[in-house]
């Protein structure tokens, strides 16, 4: 059988574009963030790491009127920050309504004055949502828990766009994994389980 120049051509070139193809990698999933404050940023992490569908969590801070604050400078109140969580999700596989609802369920809602044992604005409970969508459904969740009767208080809970984010120093992140021991007693003394089984009737696995 006769193989013209042309056909072979045209099949080197089918057999590159397909290698060419099943070689190329997978693309990366959707992604977009959500920004939560909840007390000390160390308990904050470990809630979301374990939903289907988050790609990322990062300890920093938000909130404040200096670029690059340390954590000696936010822990001690000076620069206006909070102590937050920056998580990076999958839209396709979790949304963000699911993602309030974790977090409500990982903070007490009623202290104005900072979180458990940790006192202070830069501790102070705060959503921080980044486009028009997240705004509107923070603010229907509020508005939801504030009108379920579950609180005989307001919700303190502060929603603001988000400003730029700073992640903390590396010590702090993942630091439920790697200090569990101090991670755990640090928990446990802060009295946080306790206060958010009274809450909600149950504490949160961490």
């Amino acid at each position: 059988m006769k193989i013209t120049c042309l056909a072979f051509a045209l099949a080197t070139s089918l057999l590159t574009i397909t290698a060419t193809t099943l070689a190329q990698p997978a693309a990366d999933p959707p992604r977009e963030a959500a920004t939560f404050a909840g007390g000390c940023f160390w308990c904050m992490e470990s809630p979301f790491d374990k939903l289907e569908g988050v790609i990322s969590t990062t300890s920093g801070y938000i909130g404040g009127h200096k670029d690059n604050p340390t954590y000696h400078e936010v822990s001690n109140g000076t620069t206006g920050h909070a102590e937050a969580v920056r998580v990076v999700y999958d839209p396709k596989k979790i949304g963000y309504a699911q993602l309030l609802d974790v977090f409500w369920h990982n903070i007490d809602p009623l202290d104005a004055g900072g979180q458990f044992c940790d006192k202070g604005t830069q501790y102070r409970t705060g959503i921080f949502y980044h486009d028009q969508e997240q705004m509107r459904l923070a603010q229907r969740s509020k508005q939801d828990l504030d009108q379920s009767g579950r609180f005989d208080q307001p919700i303190v809970t502060e929603i603001t766009a988000a400003t730029a984010f700073y992640p903390a120093e590396e010590y702090h992140q993942d630091f439920y994994r790697k200090n569990p021991e101090r991670y755990t007693s640090y928990r446990h003394h802060c009295g946080r389980d306790r206060r958010l089984a009274e809450l909600w009737g149950v504490a949160p696995e961490h």
